[in-house]
């Protein structure tokens, strides 16, 4: 497994990551209002300007490619997916422990919006919620989400 930055010419295997992880996921959490949110706040428009300020990153298993992204944005993890079919395979933990510590470099702590599917990771993780969001999608439907932060205590 290799962990590294994004390139160019990879933002349309980010988005796929990203939409595909979401079709297949999220429906289960949420409705369809939602989904469709989501789906469009991940655009391949907003996923190319991470990229071109290198703030997103590819998880590759040696067998089977591109299986997992994750956007960091100075102390701030963002757009963690891993393909539905590579879940449960270390990928995830992989890619948060890395993010962890690129975010974790010149802040005390870090802070996530998580997703409902996520939310048990991140508690797992140290992480505690500090805010709750709701947001109206289409058809009234409603996104809820938790931002959630966690402390990072230094070495000395």
């Amino acid at each position: 497994m290799t962990i590294r930055e994004a390139r160019l010419d990879e933002s349309e295997i980010i988005r796929k990551i990203s939409h595909d992880t979401i079709r297949s996921i999220y429906p289960k959490y949420y409705p369809g209002g939602a989904v469709s949110f989501f789906l469009e706040h991940h655009s391949i428009e907003r996923i190319e300007k991470d990229i071109s300020a290198g703030q997103v990153f590819i998880c590759l298993d040696d067998e089977n490619g591109p299986v997992g992204t994750v956007t960091v944005m100075g102390n701030i993890i963002k757009r963690l997916f891993v393909l539905p079919e590579h879940q449960n395979k270390g990928f995830s933990r992989a890619l948060l422990n890395y993010a962890e510590k690129l975010a974790a470099k010149d802040s005390g702590y870090i802070i996530i919006d998580s997703s409902l599917p996520a939310k048990g990771i991140y508690l797992k993780r140290g992480y505690k919620e500090t805010e709750y969001h709701q947001l109206e999608t289409a058809n009234g439907d409603y996104l809820c989400y938790d931002v959630m932060n966690k402390i990072i205590l230094s070495e000395r």
